[in-house]
């Protein structure tokens, strides 16, 4: 199921109602990402009559961005999760280039960065995350890209045909950009600041397997190295100076070392964060302050498949249901969040599925073999399966996902 699927594109609208002018009442969704609007559509589906407005810093209307690092030539039309006729068939406000400054939880109003102030009843917080700049001399010059926006896309695809490119950061976008560009760009670097790639996210063995198939593709690696310094000629990078001491030549530099939560605007309105400035919610996607709730990248929450232990996931089809339940719990139903983690990674056109929680794994169970192109990687913690990864071996990631969601345990004497 692809994303726009997933998000039911106008085949599949549950019926919605609109707005009633006799009800006074007003939702506000920060940030223009998926969980608003599922938000925003849910909140129609169960017929809230309502004023909903929608406000977001892009230019753009909601869009997918999950595509920007697997189709980079990619028409921002082509991905927009709904267009504006669906917005305005259902009285659904979209504020575009519009940033929240400051929230005062007491009067209930959110100050916006043009100066203008707006009263809400019930708030989402669904600003997300952004990239984390790079923070060495030479960070200035041009061709020095980071991936945010259908133009930063368009710019990186450009730039990197027939041109040495050069990536820092082996998480999703590094390597699902390199995949991406292999027959593009002259020459593909990667840095990596630990020994393999993805070590925190589908773990060491994947992380090998993914490092030798891009190898295999001319794909060079630096690992356990970090950038001290990009140097330029007439403004434009020219090369990446490593703390290894290591000089790689550059026409294109790409940024993906990381993400930071959008959340700075909080500070001060007595909204909870943790340590990392993650927004605290609990099960309903509530915060510690009455009618105000968080979904998506920039949320701690209590994920129920690990005992309720929170973890921050910044991926789409979390988002996705902390929409879902911010919008029932703002009407009152008292569902709760049983959420699977559920993501998917491209490699040389080829998908990756995972799902699950793996962090912290001390075993892995593989069925299949690297080689062929077609496994099921099994990721045990304490006896028990907590993750599940596949390539060209569904439906067992989902079937997997569908136990988890279930409460079921498999055991590790199941899965070898």
């Amino acid at each position: 199921m692809n994303h726009v699927q997933a998000l039911g594109q106008a085949k599949r609208v549950k019926k919605m109602g609109g707005r009633d002018p006799d009800v006074n009442h007003t939702v506000m969704l920060l940030g223009g990402g998926c969980a608003s609007v599922i938000c925003a559509e849910v909140l129609r589906q169960e017929n809230y009559g309502g004023r909903i407005i929608m406000v977001t810093r892009d230019n753009l209307l909601p869009h997918d961005k999950t595509r920007l690092s697997k189709v980079m030539n990619v028409k921002s039309d082509s991905l927009l999760l709904r267009r504006k006729e669906f917005y305005q068939k259902y009285d659904i406000e979209v504020w575009l280039k519009k940033e929240a400054l400051s929230i005062d939880t007491e009067k209930k109003t959110v100050v916006f960065h043009d100066g203008t102030k707006e009263r809400y009843d019930q708030l989402l917080i669904a600003t997300g995350s952004r990239a984390k700049e790079l923070d060495s001399p030479g960070a200035e010059l041009k061709n020095v890209l980071m991936l945010e926006t259908p133009e930063d896309a368009n710019r990186i695809h450009n730039a990197s045909m027939g041109s040495r490119t050069v990536i820092v950061g082996t998480s999703f976008v590094g390597m699902e950009v390199a995949s991406y560009l292999i027959d593009k760009a002259s020459s593909i670097t990667i840095i990596g600041f630990s020994e393999l790639p993805y070590l925190k996210t589908l773990g060491r063995e994947i992380g090998k397997f993914t490092m030798t198939t891009l190898e295999e593709r001319g794909v060079k690696f630096y690992m356990n190295d970090s950038v001290a310094e990009v140097r330029g000629k007439d403004g434009w990078v020219k090369e990446v100076v490593l703390k290894s001491g290591t000089i790689v030549e550059a026409d294109v530099l790409l940024v993906g070392i990381g993400i930071i939560p959008n959340s700075e605007f909080i500070k001060g309105s007595g909204i909870q964060m943790d340590s990392k400035n993650y927004v605290i919610v609990d099960k309903y996607m509530r915060t510690n302050v009455r009618d105000v709730y968080c979904a998506g990248d920039l949320t701690s929450f209590p994920l129920q498949m690990i005992k309720d232990q929170s973890v921050s996931v910044a991926h789409w089809q979390t988002a996705q249901a902390h929409g879902r339940i911010a919008a029932l719990n703002m009407l009152g139903r008292q569902v709760a969040l049983n959420t699977v983690p559920f993501y998917w990674t491209v490699l040389l056109g080829q998908t990756i599925r995972y799902a699950g929680y793996g962090e912290g794994y001390t075993k892995l169970v593989l069925k299949g073999s690297f080689e062929d192109m077609k496994f099921l990687a099994l990721y045990v913690k304490d006896n028990e399966v907590v993750a599940a990864a596949g390539l060209n071996f569904e439906p067992a990631v989902s079937a997997v996902a569908e136990r988890f969601a279930a409460g079921e345990v498999i055991t590790k004497a199941e899965a070898e």
